[in-house]
């Protein structure tokens, strides 16, 4: 394994990524996924991608994925500040989430897929 992994809360990345990456696939909002990765943060784990990153607003998106290091120690407080930070900011948004068609779901799913995507080709090299 690469020592990294990501964590999603998108069937798209989750089907797509199957087998060549380790994923964690949560079926959780956009604010549970970032407190699940907050708990992570707190277990040693850090951040190698931004939470917030991408032009699309907070709570707009139902789809969030993130890159983090597999790793136990100390808490990185780089990767606390980050995630803590990205979850205030959530709550500045209204929530749209849902109220759009379903099927601008698959157009938000591609958004986070392509995002990650650049994430992990720039972590490869």
């Amino acid at each position: 394994m690469k020592g990294w992994y990501v964590i999603t809360n998108n069937p798209l990345v989750r089907d797509k990524l199957s087998g060549d990456v380790q994923v964690i696939y949560q079926a959780v909002s956009f604010e549970g996924l970032l407190r699940e990765v907050r708990d992570r943060v707190h277990k040693g784990n850090t951040l190698l991608s931004h939470p917030l990153s991408g032009s699309v607003k907070p709570r707009e998106t139902p789809y969030k994925s993130v890159i983090m290091m597999d790793r136990k120690g100390a808490v990185d407080e780089q990767s606390l500040a980050l995630i803590e930070n990205a979850m205030q900011a959530c709550l500045k948004f209204e929530q749209k989430a849902g109220r759009f068609r379903p099927e601008v779901d698959k157009d938000f799913q591609l958004i986070d897929w392509t995002l990650l995507e650049s994430a992990i080709s720039s972590i490869d090299r």
